[in-house]
């Protein structure tokens, strides 16, 4: 079947869009649309300029025989400001209060709408770290790493605070809680991480830092490298945190419980370098 430009257009769009970081070769499309290289080349030009012009990506190519073009997501940064101007007043919102000062976050990672805007800003701050997997501990941390493995195109693993069966053999480690400064426990199954794995973790609350740091203690068993850390949320700590170097989208800087207020700016996200379109 012969397929109309505008429709190769559509397609490869489509296709590349849903195949971030994949290396996909000329004589793939040339071979699916019926047509010569050339003309690929020329869609893939159209399709890269529509994509940076946009915002929302760009084409790299890489030549050679094995060669071919990979879609990178990216983010523009005005969009990218909005968003997280625009999370920062829904976790502000005074009803998210709980008893003991705690925040109910549970609809916003539920809301497939902004976890991936989420997943989409955390994976372009990290697009050019070669990311084999994405790494959480369970539980609320686990939609977040499936949208930003989804923009990256990785698989993601969950850390648990207990065994499974299910699970099968399993490497343990014990842990200093940040903030409680209690001593926990966390696994991950042998299975489900490769050593030598370039990992970036990611969770949905960091306040010392602990169970991140905990994850990074964990890697080193599978003799994994932490190539980035991102979180949604991190809360003000007086106190020297356990983890430095990472990503967030909106910092917690005061709860007070009386007055009902909760008082959130952006995190650092716009402080490091992202590469923006």
């Amino acid at each position: 079947m012969k397929f109309r430009r505008s429709e190769r257009l559509v397609d490869m769009t489509y296709y590349l869009m849903n195949h971030p970081r994949e290396l996909v070769s000329l004589t793939h499309f040339s071979t699916i649309y019926q047509s010569a290289k050339s003309s690929i080349s020329e869609d893939l030009v159209i399709i890269k300029e529509t994509f940076e012009n946009r915002g929302i990506g760009t084409l790299q190519t890489v030549s050679g025989a094995a060669g071919g073009v990979k879609y990178i997501p990216k983010v523009n940064q005005k969009e990218a400001e909005e968003f997280i101007q625009h999370l920062c007043e829904l976790i502000a919102d005074p009803e998210r209060l709980l008893p003991g000062g705690y925040l109910y976050m549970t609809d916003l990672l539920g809301d497939s709408q902004i976890l991936n805007e989420v997943g989409k800003l955390m994976a372009s701050a990290v697009s050019d770290l070669n990311i084999d997997v994405v790494m959480t501990v369970a539980t609320k941390g686990i939609p977040i790493a499936q949208a930003v493995a989804h923009h990256l195109n990785v698989p993601f693993v969950i850390v648990r605070r207990d065994n499974k069966v299910t699970e099968g053999s399993t490497v343990s480690i014990n842990y200093v809680s940040g903030s409680s400064k209690r001593i926990q426990m966390m696994s991950l199954s042998k299975r489900s991480l490769k050593e030598g794995s370039r990992v970036l973790i990611v969770d949905d609350f960091m306040k010392a830092g602990g169970t991140i740091n905990g994850m990074v203690e964990l890697l080193r068993e599978f003799h994994a490298t932490v190539a980035g850390i991102g979180v949604l949320v991190e809360s003000e700590y007086q106190e020297e945190r356990l983890v430095n170097d990472y990503i967030s989208l909106a910092k917690l800087t005061n709860v007070d419980v009386k007055e009902r207020k909760i008082t959130v700016t952006k995190g650092n996200y716009f402080s490091d370098q992202v590469d923006f379109l």
